[in-house]
């Protein structure tokens, strides 16, 4: 079972779910994962926190109890992307070389897309070869916020309302 529970952000209402051992989601919106109960528990609440901190300008890294389900390869980059320094950006390609396979530029990227727990598991952090801003589930505009915070821009970043 899973308790659920919505926080406002700067970003827009966020939920944060957990399984009672460790946050296993954190998602934009009011959706409710299936089999989760919407309930605030104290993990919930340390998590929520963590991230105001962060969104404050004033957390650099979570220090979360994280239970994310996927596969063994998906987990490898989730890790990978836990990694990157705050405030700094990684390649798909770079990605997948610290992998081991730097062919993998497309599998990162599919795993990237399907991390269950954004923000806490920086795939906003990702960018193309190029440098570009490249796809982000929730839009290229909250990963631009994301960037833009990392960056010191706490002010900017948020400029302008949620946007959600």
């Amino acid at each position: 079972m899973k308790n659920v529970f919505y926080y406002d952000s700067p970003l827009g209402t966020i939920g944060i779910a957990e399984n009672g051992t460790g946050i296993t989601d954190l998602f934009y919106g009011k959706e409710l994962p299936g089999g989760a109960e919407a309930r605030e528990t104290g993990l919930l609440q340390r998590a929520a926190q963590q991230l105001s901190e962060y969104f404050e300008g004033k957390r650099r890294a979570f220090d979360l109890p994280l239970q994310a389900q996927g596969t063994p390869f998906q987990k490898r980059v989730w890790q990978a992307l836990c990694e990157i320094p705050y405030g700094q950006t990684r390649s798909y390609g770079e990605i997948a070389a610290s992998l081991g396979n730097p062919k993998a530029g497309r599998a990162v990227g599919a795993a990237n897309h399907r991390n269950p727990i954004a923000i806490v598991v920086p795939c906003h952090r990702v960018i193309g070869a190029d440098g570009s801003l490249v796809g982000y589930a929730s839009g290229l505009d909250i990963k631009r916020k994301l960037l833009a915070l990392e960056s010191g821009i706490v002010e900017d970043a948020f400029r302008g309302g949620r946007a959600c």
